[in-house]
Formats: C-alpha cells, sequence, structure tokens
C-alpha cells in the first residue's frame, strides 16, 4: 500500500471527502438528486454517506472539528467503518480529500484506514483473492501533507506490521533461531545493526533465566541486540528497549489449562514490538540511540526442563526459586534487564506480554505501566499514548507488593502473592534495574481475538506507534 500526494483529483477516482455538515459541496459538483440524498442524510444524522456515481464511489465523511487526542481516534475510527465498506465493494485505489479538518485529524483518518488494511494471508491456501489487502493506492489531498509527513506515517504503519506478521506467525514458522534470523534480515532492510548471541554466548554471560527456561527444547535460546546510533544522536547514554521472546509457551510443568495456550504464539509481542520500534525509527532516521535487546526461548515440557522448587542463578549474580514455571516471562527479561545496565543507559523500557493479572485489571483497551523514573518521562508516554490512542494506566510499584516475592531458601521467588500479579511481576523485574526505567505489560492490548475496530484481529501491534512517538520527541 502507497500513500502519493496530489493536488487534483481525477473524475474516476474513487473519493472519501472529510467534510463538515454545514460545509460548501460546490467543488464536487453533485447532481441534484445526490444533494438530496446528501441533505436527507445530514438530517439522518448519518456520519458517512455513500454515492456510487457508477465510474467511481464517493464517500462523505461529516464529524466534528475538535482536535483533542479522542477526537483523533474519533477520526481512526471512522476510517475503520469507512474501509469496511471499501473492503466489500474490493476498492483498490481512494482519494483522501481534506475540506475544513485540522491535518492531525486528516492524519489519523488516513493512519486508521491504513491499519485497518492489514492482513496476514501466509497459510491460507483458498479464496486468498478475498481476504487479501485492498487498498494498494491511497492519494492524499491535503494542502499541509508533505513529502516528509506523508513518508513518516507510511514507515511507523510498516514497523507496526512488521510487528503484527512477527507476533501473527505461529511457532512451527517461528522459533527462537526463526527469530534472530528475522531480525538480521529486518536490519539489514531498515538499516540498524543486529548482532545475535548463540546458546554458548549466552551460557558465558550466565544467563541462568534464559537457560532454565529454554531446558526442555531442542532449539536453543538466542539473544539478540539491535542498534540504531545515528552520528546526530542527540542523546549521550542509550536508551534502551527489552522485549520478551517467548515464541510459544505452554506454561512449563505449570501447564497452561485449555483455551489459555491457544494463542501463547503471541508471547513474544514484546521482542515484535522492540523489533518493529527499530524497524521504524532507522527508517526514519531519528536522531536517538537506541538498543533494542530481544532474549527468546520457547517455554516447553521436556524431561530436562526446569521445574518448581528449582534454583537458579541469574546474570547479575541473585539467586530466584522457582514456585511457577509459568512465570517465565519475568526470568528472561531480568537477565536482558541485567545485561542492559553495561551500557549506563539514560532509561530502559522493557515491553512484554506478561500476566493476564494486568488483562483481568483493565481489559483489552490499554497497556498497564509500572515506572521507576522521573515524572518527565512518563508525562511523555502518557502524552504518545494519548496521541496514538495506545493507552497507559500507571500502577504503583509500592515496597508491600513486594513482600510475597521474599524467599527462604534464595534471594527472590519468581511469583508474588495471589493478588495484583501484574504489580508482584514487576516488582521482581525492579531488582534486575540499577536504572531509570519503566515496565510495559502489554498482555491487554497485544493480540485480540475478535475484530472491533482498526486493531484487527490478533497481532495489534501495540505499541509500535507510542513507542515511535516517544522516541520522536524524547529529545
Amino acid at each position: 500500500m502507497k500513500l502519493s500526494i496530489i493536488k487534483k483529483t481525477s473524475k474516476n477516482s474513487n473519493l472519501i471527502i472529510l467534510s463538515e455538515k454545514n460545509a460548501s459541496l460546490k467543488e464536487w459538483k453533485f447532481s441534484e438528486d445526490e444533494l438530496k440524498f446528501i441533505k436527507k442524510s445530514i438530517k439522518n444524522n448519518d456520519k458517512i454517506i455513500e454515492i456510487n456515481q457508477y465510474s467511481r464511489y464517493v464517500f462523505l465523511i461529516f464529524a466534528e472539528t475538535s482536535k483533542t487526542d479522542e477526537n483523533k481516534e474519533n477520526f481512526r475510527s471512522l476510517a475503520y467503518k469507512v474501509f469496511s465498506l471499501i473492503r466489500k465493494k474490493q476498492i483498490e485505489d481512494v482519494c483522501v480529500s481534506n475540506d475544513v479538518f485540522d491535518f492531525c485529524l486528516y492524519n489519523a483518518f488516513i493512519e486508521g484506514l491504513m491499519l485497518s488494511n492489514y492482513t496476514f494471508l501466509k497459510y491460507f491456501t483458498k479464496d486468498i483473492e478475498n481476504k487479501k489487502e485492498v487498498l494498494k493506492t491511497i492519494q492524499i489531498r491535503e494542502k499541509k501533507a508533505t513529502e516528509q509527513n506523508t513518508k513518516s506515517l507510511q514507515t511507523i504503519i510498516e514497523g507496526v506490521f512488521v510487528t503484527r506478521d512477527l507476533v501473527n506467525e505461529p511457532f512451527s514458522g517461528l522459533n527462537s533461531v526463526d527469530l534472530s534470523n528475522r531480525i538480521k534480515k529486518l536490519s539489514t532492510i531498515a538499516g540498524f545493526t543486529a548482532e545475535v548471541l548463540n546458546k554458548k554466548q549466552i551460557e558465558a554471560l550466565k544467563m541462568g533465566g534464559l537457560l532454565a527456561v529454554n531446558r526442555a527444547s531442542k532449539i536453543p535460546p538466542t539473544f539478540s541486540i539491535l542498534e540504531w546510533k545515528p552520528e546526530d544522536a542527540k542523546n549521550k547514554k542509550p536508551l534502551i528497549l527489552v522485549g520478551k521472546g517467548i515464541v510459544f509457551d505452554t506454561g512449563g510443568y505449570n501447564l497452561k489449562p485449555g483455551k489459555y495456550m491457544d494463542n501463547m504464539k503471541s508471547d513474544m509481542a514484546g521482542a515484535a514490538a522492540v523489533v518493529g520500534t527499530l524497524y521504524a525509527i532507522a527508517k526514519l532516521k531519528l536522531p536517538v540511540h537506541v538498543i533494542g535487546l530481544v532474549p527468546a526461548t520457547d517455554n516447553l515440557i521436556g524431561k530436562d526442563g526446569y521445574v518448581t522448587g528449582d534454583v537458579i542463578k541469574m546474570h547479575n549474580g541473585m539467586t530466584v526459586e522457582v514456585l511457577n514455571t509459568d512465570a517465565e516471562g519475568r526470568l528472561i527479561l531480568a537477565d536482558a534487564l541485567s545485561y542492559a545496565q553495561k551500557y549506563s543507559p539514560e532509561l530502559v523500557i522493557d515491553i512484554a506480554t506478561l500476566t493476564g493479572a494486568a488483562v483481568g485489571a483493565i481489559g483489552t483497551f490499554a497497556t498497564a505501566m509500572m515506572a521507576k523514573t522521573n515524572k518527565n518521562i512518563t508525562k511523555k508516554l502518557y502524552k504518545s499514548a494519548d496521541y496514538t490512542h495506545e493507552r497507559l494506566i500507571e500502577f504503583p510499584l509500592w515496597e508491600e507488593y513486594g513482600e510475597g516475592l521474599k524467599s527462604k531458601i534464595a534471594d527472590i521467588k519468581n511469583i508474588g502473592g495471589a493478588y495484583a500479579g501484574h504489580i508482584s511481576a514487576a516488582k521482581f523485574l525492579e531488582h534486575f534495574t540499577d536504572y531509570p526505567w519503566v515496565h510495559l505489560d502489554i498482555a491487554p492490548s497485544a493480540f485480540l481475538e475478535t475484530k472491533t475496530d482498526y486493531r484487527g484481529v490478533g497481532a495489534t501491534g501495540t505499541p509500535v506507534r507510542l513507542l515511535v512517538n516517544f522516541i520522536q520527541n524524547y529529545i
């Protein structure tokens, strides 16, 4: 799908007109019958009016003019509704004209169209033509549109789609080694560097968490180091993104029941978000030094698998008593977080589908955030979250939540008490940080079982748009 800027619309171009109810429609030379139909639809308070002119379709979109972040989301949602009509009619090319709205609202509409157009068809063998991406070209007719902001939007959406593709890939097509190979290929395309550490190197680093989780697997773990370090980087110390890369999670010997294992190919959505973000910022050539760390393995059951009661020694020397093998994500993240200390980072953000408790606390409409950093950072994250509508809800890191992590035989346990599991998981990770740090539990929003909006079904690509916007405004 390509974006192109135009000044005039062709008579045969399928057309989307963003307008207000009281705006003049003279430019579009509608017939008397069409104008009557439009007036009637406006009286019925229709927000989307479809006109079939035989040589083309015209969609009139009537919306509010508020410039708030919430209204940007209304425009994305309107775009999704229009896209549903576009898909039914198999429209491949459309021109979007902006009559009256602020550019940020127009841009949100284009973003909604593009995000709605995503499909993952790799494993279909039938009826592919009716399932594939419909839109091939979106023509931009907007005075404030430039090649730069158009390219920026296109690139960010590409980063989202990179993430969605990785998450939607089943374990049979994406194990830990496959993931590291995909990272290498994407680094060549986007321009960031990628180094992949093998099992022997991971053993040399004494990453006991990653190695323990991997013990039952025939496929070795990997540890990928992604880096974007432009010459004009404005930060002296790097910003580090750490992504949980559990490519499939059975729960280990604490086996997941029934349906809770169905979508566990998505347990590497944090890693995928790191990859998608590095892909976008490198292609955009943002002047910020960013490092991505991706520990990757599956969590299977086998004769060599780690079990409840085991004590493992982590990369930073701490010992952990394992009381639940399904609390594995925090073990591999802990090794990566302690490894990040070598860079003396300015800020570290980890992204992980970490807990079902986060889903229970906030549903599927946001990401749970816990932070050990200054308020200026969290304010910027909230601002980016509101701008992209990849919303955040912050939870506290009070010391009381860490009490349940105390072990009788080791430095710490890998699970806490019965309640607020998303917070006790973050308290566990906190033990492996000695720098400003933010934890994003994306379990609520990374993978959806039903399609309700432009996020689609399956992988959503959360929180790539948030992170790219944050990095764009970081310095």
